[in-house]
C-alpha cells in the first residue's frame, strides 16, 4: 500500500503583486476562497520545502488570491517564489463529500476491471469540465483514457489502492 500524501498541492506563484513582497496565486482548488482559512503553506523548492506562514490574503477579481507571506516583504524576494506549486498538510484540507476525491489521492491507483484483470496505473488526471478523466498506463507501456463517469468507475478503493472500472465497449 502507498503512502498517503501529507501534502496537496493548492495553488502555484504566478508572479510578484505590488512592491511589498506579495504575491499572485493561480489557485488548484474547487474553493479558491479556501486561501482566507489557511494558517500556512509550503513551497517546495529543488532541494528544501520552506513552511511561510500567510499575514494576509486579498483576492483579484473574486478569484485570484494575492498572499502576503511572513518574511518576504519586497518584489524581489517574491520574485523568487515564481513558477513554484504552494502545498498544504494534509489536515488543512477540505472535507470532501462522499465519492469525492483528491486528485493527488487518483494518481497511483491500480487500475482493473471487474474481473480483477489488471489494466494500469493512474498517470494524471484531465480536468476537462463535464467530467474528470483518467489517463492510464498500461503495461503495454500504452495510455488509455478512463471517464470519471459512475458508468465506467464503479469502485475507488483507497485503502487497497484500486480502482475498479466496466469500460465501455472499445475503451480498451
Amino acid at each position: 500500500m502507498r503512502d498517503k500524501k501529507e501534502h496537496l498541492t493548492v495553488g502555484k506563484i504566478i508572479c510578484p503583486w505590488g512592491v511589498r513582497g506579495q504575491i499572485k496565486v493561480e489557485p488548484l482548488t474547487d474553493d479558491p476562497k479556501r486561501f482566507k482559512n489557511l494558517p500556512e503553506i509550503l513551497i517546495e523548492f529543488t532541494d528544501s520545502t520552506v513552511n511561510y506562514r500567510i499575514e494576509s490574503v486579498i483576492f483579484l477579481k473574486d478569484y485570484y488570491p494575492v498572499l502576503k507571506l511572513e518574511g518576504i516583504n519586497s518584489r524581489q524576494e517574491a520574485e523568487t517564489l515564481r513558477g513554484y506549486y504552494i502545498r498544504i498538510q494534509r489536515k488543512y484540507a477540505v472535507r470532501l463529500p462522499k465519492g469525492r476525491y483528491f486528485i493527488s489521492d487518483i494518481i497511483g491507483l491500480c487500475v482493473f476491471d471487474e474481473f480483477e484483470t489488471y489494466i494500469g496505473t493512474v498517470k494524471d488526471v484531465l480536468q476537462t469540465g463535464a467530467n474528470d478523466v483518467y489517463v492510464v498506463k498500461t503495461q503495454g507501456k500504452n495510455e488509455v483514457l478512463i471517464p470519471a463517469i459512475r458508468e465506467v468507475v464503479k469502485k475507488i478503493d483507497l485503502e487497497n489502492d484500486k480502482m475498479i472500472i466496466r469500460p465501455l465497449e472499445g475503451m480498451l
